[in-house]
């Protein structure tokens, strides 16, 4: 058991407790733990064992917790207080008003990343509108490194006239994907490529085809900077998805160089970056020649985190 391995002492509430101490007794075992957001892990295993919204959960805070749910959702603050992350306990998370499902195959989608989703339809919107008898363009999308999908089936549900394709190095992580993406009613219209980065659509190869958009949230965590992260992250997350080399770079210079093999180059690259990385990723895209129009995004904490790179 995760708790087991950890370290992490029993947490076995007796019976007849109501939803209010069951929440306060897990969120002061969590602090206890070290644990992140002790109060928000606690009520969100709670609601996620008794199958309720928080305004379920505030409405009953003085109702006893059936004793038939107490073992599981004792069991889930174990393995919370061990470090594994609320999402891969209850095997969801939310990405741009969608459920995922999430596995530890897959980085848990952040909410600095549905900015990127965003800024990916505002400039498709401005550099292809509508022609006013309304038809829509039929874009060709991919998103790199797709992970849990998340991308990629925002991106689908949002415009049901655009053509995705997905690529990843695992395949565990896009089983993920084509699960949500069925989930969500688009997996006919998302093509899921096994392979590294932009080469499955290498010039010449059996998937090269023109692109319009090409998006990507790769890893991007220098490699020295891993055993720093924050537990949840360092111990949980697959490391494939974080690390991004020495500098955290190499992802980008990688694509930065293949997006002028393509059979045609891109008109719009949207990246999201690592922590002091945005002015390196949009200096690669200058020197590549093809995109003049460069710009970079803020994320909610005022970082850089994306670069939006347009041709003309």
């Amino acid at each position: 058991m995760a708790d087991e391995r950890n370290g992490a002492d029993r947490f076995e509430p007796a019976g007849g407790i109501t939803i209010g101490e069951a929440c306060l007794q897990a969120s002061s075992y969590l602090e206890a733990h070290g644990a992140a957001e002790p109060r928000a892990s606690a009520e969100w295993l709670l609601m996620h064992a008794l199958g309720i919204d928080r305004a379920s959960l505030l409405r009953d805070w003085r109702e006893p917790v059936p004793d038939d749910r107490l073992g599981e959702w004792a069991a889930m603050v174990r393995r919370r207080a061990a470090g594994e992350p609320v999402q891969y306990i209850t095997g969801e998370q939310w990405f741009f008003g969608l459920p995922f499902t999430v596995t530890p195959a897959v980085l848990i989608p952040r909410p600095e990343t549905e900015l990127l989703v965003e800024a990916v339809l505002e400039t498709a919107d401005r550099l292809w509108p509508d022609d006013g008898a309304g038809a829509a363009p039929r874009l060709h999308v991919a998103d790199i490194g797709t992970g849990s999908g998340a991308i990629a089936v925002a991106l689908a549900v949002r415009r049901p006239h655009w053509r995705l394709f997905a690529t990843d190095l695992s395949p565990d992580a896009l089983a993920v994907a084509r699960a949500n993406a069925e989930r969500h009613g688009v997996a006919e219209r998302i093509t899921f490529l096994a392979g590294d980065l932009l080469e499955p659509f290498a010039a010449g190869g059996r998937d090269a085809r023109k692109l319009d958009i090409v998006v990507s949230n790769p890893p991007y965590i220098p490699s020295s900077d891993l055993a720093g992260l924050q537990r949840e992250v360092r111990d949980y997350e697959p490391r494939l998805a974080l690390d991004g080399g020495p500098d955290g770079l190499d992802p980008y210079r990688r694509m930065a160089a293949r997006l002028r093999t393509l059979p045609a180059v891109p008109r719009v690259v949207a990246f999201e970056v690592g922590f002091g990385q945005a002015r390196a990723v949009a200096g690669l895209l200058s020197d590549a020649g093809c995109w003049p129009d460069l710009r970079i995004i803020r994320d909610y904490a005022g970082i850089e985190r994306h670069v939006i790179a347009c041709a003309r």
